[in-house]
């Protein structure tokens, strides 16, 4: 195929308001995705889209070849110890998939590994699969996995006796992946998921060897905003049923040696509280917002709020995250201009310290400790030339000791560069910049950019390490990201000015960002480019409608770019769940700002840059059709002849294939797609 396939315009009205719009592509939308129409036409844009590239293909071999070979063909993680076992997971050469293993806290590292399960035997049974969690129980005799096979979220339970390697009969479907084991029997507290919309919205109770009809519902959330997830405190004493939506917490607490215990709420539901809660030696922790917007840190015997006793106060510049319990320590994850601090506090004498970090730019984390009477605190570090490091840290004296660093092949870290910057966009706010560079190749004003964003839901956008952007580095490229308004980086405060009535400061401070890296010489206008995926595939579809010759190409990764529409959709998973994000536009209020910005109904008759776009017929978080409506209506309205591409993972969902080694296939798709637009530096 040559020419670009056309999609059928077939007009369905849509009014509201007073206000008619009419969708010409509305018909692409097929719940059961079985319509032979709608799959003609994405294979169609798929054979369109493979034909152009097909021009490129020795220059993507080439990239994935590259890619896959800086990836160790084996590995394995560090253990760790829990209940008395030694966890440790590992790739074999040629593994896709991780295989699970453990053995006695008395063997010697070198003894033999039993296997607990083995990812790449389990993904045979589905041209997709992902395991969501695995969980076993404090006697270590039975483990219980989470299973998706499909690619939607809708997870398949099961049971393993690891006594003596046998499978239990029951399978519960339609569960998320939150289960947690009680401390007593062999009862597992699970999560149940709407089969229309996807929501998590049951906690189920299950009696190991007994038919799934037995299951005791124990909570229903009735109010379709809140998901719920279950936690375990650190104490073991609690299961947490955690009830949340973008403003609100609600957690209520099973007891843990009770079997007969029904939820009971720590503290109620109220308007703009949000908490997090953790239990340990008798003492409720509790991360609220009530006093402050980047939250305080309290302890207390009880859920008597007067009976708080606060441990750390909110500051306007620092974000609490996160805290880890340990016997004599806590240790906060705290974000402070953008960029994690780890916090560590003595809890007899009150001392008080900091994880030093050197680089300008980096992500911060802190690991799984499972055992609160240790010394030691595990966190991984990484930046933007920094691969992926796990270290230890004894609290006591201060020592690190760096545990293992991913292996990267035929890389330098020394050859490379990062900054970090603060631009000033239209309405005086300055917005961080994190980037990269290698420095041999950089030369003001005329290195091909990369710009890549997200902006939503308060989430973060951390300067961590990729393996795969070497490539584009080593052909001359910068890569920034840039951390607009709606993001989480700067706290609450930050993205409050950038989602509901003021989420067009998000594009506004995308654009303003990317013309003032061009304007200090961090690039070349003529071969500027810009990347987002799901919410950063909205801003991205917005951007491009707002400045059209901004970029010489994008690519939107599984964009939500239908955003009126879908939100007028109560039977579409996370619609409800996100009112609090961009608004309910049964609201006029909402509907008349929603349509100033959704990126498919202000496409119009313009020029616009090259796009390759992605999805994944089973998404549930942005649904296909969505970008295959976006890409219909862009190659009817757009003016001129710059490309426009439409690949659909016709077997995956939101996050695409993710094996170790198939995840590159996309990628390296992706970075041709770029390359053929551009004059590299160093090919």
């Amino acid at each position: 195929m040559t020419s670009p396939p056309k999609a059928k315009k077939r007009p369905y009205s849509l009014t509201l308001h007073g206000d008619t719009r009419i969708d010409n592509y509305y018909w692409l939308r097929d719940d059961k995705r079985k319509s032979s129409d709608v799959l003609n036409y994405l294979k169609q844009e798929n054979n369109y889209a493979k034909n152009i590239l097909a021009q490129y293909k020795v220059l993507q071999d080439q990239l994935l070849e590259e890619m896959i070979g800086r990836i160790a063909a084996e590995d394995k993680s560090v253990p760790y110890v829990q209940y008395g076992y030694r966890y440790q997971t590992l790739y074999n050469k040629g593994n896709e998939y991780p295989i699970y293993t453990r053995q006695p806290v008395k063997s010697t590292l070198e003894d033999s590994w039993e296997i607990l399960i083995d990812g790449n035997h389990r993904s045979t049974q589905s041209k997709f699969y992902h395991m969501g969690a695995l969980e076993i129980t404090s006697d270590n005799k039975i483990m219980a996995i989470a299973e998706d096979f499909l690619s939607r979220r809708l997870y398949e339970l099961r049971f393993k006796d690891l006594t003596n390697n046998s499978w239990f009969p029951e399978v519960i479907e339609y569960a998320s992946s939150s289960c947690k084991w009680s401390n007593k029997s062999y009862i597992l507290y699970f999560v149940k998921n709407d089969k229309k919309t996807l929501l998590p919205y049951q906690v189920w109770r299950h009696v190991l060897g007994t038919p799934t009809t037995q299951d005791v519902l124990i909570y229903e959330e009735r109010d379709h905003s809140f998901c719920i997830n279950l936690h375990k405190t650190t104490s073991e004493r609690y299961i947490l049923i955690v009830l949340s939506k973008t403003t609100s917490t609600e957690i209520l607490l099973i007891d843990n040696d009770n079997l007969q215990s029904t939820p009971k709420p720590f503290l109620v539901r109220r308007h703009n509280h949000e908490y997090s809660l953790d239990h340990y030696q008798n003492q409720f922790y509790v991360l609220s917002n009530r006093d402050h917007k980047n939250f305080s840190l309290y302890r207390s015997k009880n859920n008597d709020e007067k009976n708080w006793k606060q441990v750390i106060s909110g500051k306007k510049t620092v974000v609490l995250e996160s805290v880890t319990l340990f016997r004599e320590w806590i240790v906060l994850e705290e974000h402070h201009l953008g960029l994690i601090h780890l916090h560590y506090i003595n809890l007899s004498s009150g001392e008080e310290k900091y994880v030093p970090f050197k680089d300008p730019t980096y992500v911060a984390w802190l690991d799984y400790n499972p055992d609160p009477e240790s010394i030691y605190v595990r966190y991984g570090y990484s930046s933007m030339t920094t691969p992926t490091t796990l270290l230890e840290m004894n609290l006591n004296t201060g020592i690190h000791k760096v545990l293992k660093q991913t292996q990267i092949n035929n890389f330098k870290q020394t050859d490379y560069h990062s900054e970090r910057l603060w631009i000033t966009a239209r309405d005086g706010i300055k917005i961080p910049v994190s980037l990269v560079y290698r420095k041999n190749l950089f030369k003001s004003g005329t290195n091909p950019l990369i710009v890549y964003g997200y902006g939503s839901y308060g989430v973060s956008l951390e300067a961590s390490f990729s393996a795969s952007r070497i490539s584009l580095l080593d052909r001359g490229f910068i890569y920034a990201i840039i951390h607009t308004r709606g993001g989480g980086e700067l706290g609450k405060e930050w993205y409050e000015d950038g989602k509901l009535l003021k989420k067009i400061n998000s594009f506004n401070d995308f654009i303003d960002a990317t013309q003032g890296l061009l304007q200090h010489g961090y690039g070349d206008s003529t071969q500027t480019f810009g990347v987002g995926g799901s919410a950063g595939g909205l801003l991205i579809g917005a951007v491009i409608n707002l400045e059209p010759n901004l970029f010489k190409g994008v690519i939107a990764q599984v964009p939500f770019v239908d955003v009126l529409t879908t939100m007028l959709d109560e039977s579409i998973p996370l619609t409800t769940s996100e009112y609090e994000e961009w608004g309910n536009p049964n609201n006029k209020a909402f509907y008349r700002y929603i349509l100033q910005y959704s990126p498919y109904d202000k496409v119009s008759a313009q020029q616009y840059p090259n796009l390759l776009v992605t999805t994944g017929l089973y998404d549930s978080q942005v649904q296909y059709w969505e970008p295959a409506k976006w890409v219909a209506k862009l190659r009817e309205l757009k003016t001129n002849n710059n490309l426009l591409l439409l690949c659909s993972d016709l077997n995956s969902g939101h996050s695409g294939k993710i094996g170790r080694f198939q995840r590159y296939e996309k990628i390296s798709m992706e970075y041709t797609f770029i390359l053929s637009l551009t004059k590299p530096i160093n090919i």
